[in-house]
This record gives structure tokens, C-alpha cells and sequence, in this order.
């Protein structure tokens, strides 16, 4: 984990990929609990056997339950000591390139897009872009948009 002291030294870093997050499976539990959250109940989620005989063999997880795991994977690629808080502003360039299979592991990347002054502190735009084990595209590239006030 990268840790930043403060505005400034994040600042240097725009530009830069800071690293990845750990791998973190996705089980049927998972989805299934998503599901019931939003309502989703689309068979190639939630009905394994369906989704057996499906266009991927197996179930998969909803592209938004994949964007969801942003926060938890980004917090441990870095952190900003020294600020009041940070909030989510909203999202750029959403992307799901490729489905997240049962079981599948999944980690972040996280390159600093920009940082600027805006939102009572500064507006920070970071490209993430989660990808699956063994995957040959990634199944969730975004530009996440954050206020982080100090």
C-alpha cells in the first residue's frame, strides 16, 4: 500500500500507477446477496444450472456487484493521510469488457488520472481497472471521481 502525508505528495503521483490491489474472489454467496439488494435476479446471475448451459458456462457476477468492489479493492492499493474526509463525486468512462465467472479472482489497478482544486477541497480522478485471474481483458475499467477534503 502506497501512503500518502497529505495533498501534496498525491499530487506528485498524478500520472502514475500506484500499484494493485489483492485478489479477491467472487462467490455465488456474493452475488446472490447483490441480487437480492438490487433486485437483479437475472438467471445468468443466480441460477447456476441455467446458467450452466448459458453463453458462459456459469453464472456470473452483475457488472454493477463488479464496480461495487472498487472501494474495498482501492483502499488497499493506497491511502491519503491528513484528511477531513473523502467522498465519492461519481464516475467516468464505465466499462465492463468482460464477465466475472463464479469463483473468478479479481484485483485493482489504480493510476492517479488528475487532481485539482474543486468541491471544497480537491477533485481527485482515478483510472481503475479491474481485472479477472487468467483473463485476457479486464472486466471493469472506470474513472472514479473524489473530493478529498483536508
Amino acid at each position: 500500500m502506497k501512503v500518502f502525508h497529505g495533498i501534496e505528495e498525491l499530487e506528485k503521483a498524478v500520472g502514475t500507477h500506484l500499484g494493485y490491489s489483492d485478489w479477491h474472489t467472487v462467490p455465488q454467496q456474493q452475488i446472490d446477496t447483490f441480487a437480492e439488494a438490487t433486485g437483479d435476479h437475472q438467471w445468468i446471475h443466480v441460477d447456476p444450472e441455467k446458467a450452466a448451459r448459458g453463453p458462459f458456462g456459469s453464472t456470473i457476477a452483475h457488472g454493477y456487484l463488479t464496480l461495487s468492489l472498487v472501494p474495498m479493492l482501492v483502499w488497499q492499493v493506497y491511502k491519503v493521510e491528513g484528511l477531513t474526509m473523502g467522498v465519492n463525486y461519481g464516475a467516468n468512462k464505465l466499462r465492463f469488457p468482460s464477465p466475472v465467472s463464479v469463483d473468478s479472482r479479481v484485483r485493482a489497478g489504480v493510476e492517479l488520472v488528475s487532481l485539482v482544486p474543486g468541491g471544497g477541497g480537491h477533485q481527485l480522478t482515478a483510472k481503475v481497472t479491474i481485472e479477472r485471474e487468467g483473463g485476457d481483458k479486464p472486466v471493469c475499467v472506470v474513472e472514479t471521481v473524489s473530493i478529498l477534503v483536508p
